[in-house]
């Protein structure tokens, strides 16, 4: 059966060569296409497409507005297509946040337009295998009776007695409904937690900054946009930038962040930054003290570093297929044994706080 599509943009133009571009796809049949936000609501609702493409900025009701009614009314995978402006990647961190899959960023200039639309298809084909729930709203950030947003669940007094050896490093890899899940992770976590964290998120250039000053907003702990030579310490978050490799130096204890922009793109089904190369490069340096977390995603990024974690010594948790938007990487990792254990989402955050 093909993958239903429904394509959503204020543009006729846009909306016609999106259209155009993946009905050549054997497995994609574009079933209608919408004008605006209501339009588009009422059109998932009748013709129940299996994923929607849908554009940030349109009148009547925009994207984020049209995001909210379709996940707490008939919850669909959805691909949000973004202006690649400052603007544009913050909009673009809050609809991840509201549970789309996945996004791609628009063409500043008509001759970009196939790149989009190649990223676009994979990202089509990924949020189709996509598990879509109504309580994908429910999350951090977003201010519910009782708890405000950004508020912790977690403390140092949940701390368990028995602990793992000394940990310094937390890494966290994800992919394709990434953004989201460490929503449910990063927010929770208190402000004294006794070590550095490390987030490696598969995301295009000119959005990982977004996300780190997303989640910023959002915790208790400090995140920044990593930077060449950044320190790895206690309560700071850095997150991995987009096109860049990300290695650690130094020694006892004291230990930095190198980036490099490598001199070829990366090959085709691998990713810069790498969770593979980050953790790798963690566990080599600082052996039985790395924890590695691997969430969300397509492929699989993460199996080997993961299993680095584990041969050195290492603590690596592995999200549950129940709870994850794409059941790939965390699979490959379970699947070559390099897991110890395997957590629903919910249960991460508190499950970090105990071992560190």
């Amino acid at each position: 059966m093909p993958i239903k599509i429904l394509v959503v943009d204020d543009s006729s133009l846009m909306r016609l060569k999106i259209m155009h571009s993946l009905e050549q796809e054997p497995d994609f049949k574009v079933i209608d296409t919408a004008s605006d936000g209501e339009e588009a609501i009422r059109k998932i609702k009748a013709l129940r497409p299996d994923v929607v493409t849908l554009d940030v900025e349109m009148p009547v009701l925009d994207g984020l507005g049209t995001l909210k009614r379709v996940m707490s009314e008939n919850p669909v995978p959805v691909v949000m297509l973004s202006a690649l402006t400052t603007q544009g990647a913050r909009h673009t961190m809050q609809a991840l946040a509201l549970g789309a899959v996945d996004f791609v960023a628009k063409p500043a200039k008509i001759g970009e337009m196939q790149a989009m639309v190649e990223d676009l298809v994979v990202k089509i084909r990924a949020a189709a295998q996509a598990s879509i729930k109504k309580q994908q709203l429910d999350k951090p950030g977003i201010t519910k009776p009782g708890l405000q947003s950004g508020a912790n669940e977690f403390s140092s007094s949940t701390r368990s007695v028995a602990k793992l050896g000394k940990i310094d490093l937390l890494v966290i890899g994800s992919s394709t409904g990434g953004p989201a899940a460490l929503q449910q992770i990063i927010p929770l976590l208190p402000a004294d937690l006794p070590v550095g964290v490390v987030i490696v998120q598969h995301i295009p250039v000119g959005f990982s900054n977004a996300m780190a000053e997303h989640l910023n907003r959002r915790s208790k702990l400090a995140v920044k946009h990593a930077e060449q030579g950044d320190i790895i310490r206690p309560g700071l978050v850095l997150v991995a930038p987009a096109s860049y490799d990300l290695t650690f130096r130094g020694s006892s204890g004291s230990y930095s962040v190198n980036l490099d922009s490598g001199k070829e793109p990366p090959k085709p089904g691998s990713f810069r930054p790498s969770v593979d190369l980050v953790m790798n490069s963690a566990a080599e340096l600082m052996r039985g003290q790395v924890m590695g977390v691997l969430l969300t995603g397509m492929g699989r990024d993460g199996a080997k570093g993961m299993m680095a974690i584990k041969e050195k010594g290492g603590y690596t948790v592995a999200e549950a297929e129940s709870t994850c938007v794409v059941f790939g990487m965390p699979k490959a990792a379970i699947e070559l044994g390099a897991v110890k254990k395997i957590l629903p989402l919910n249960e991460i955050a508190g499950e970090i706080v105990r071992s560190v």
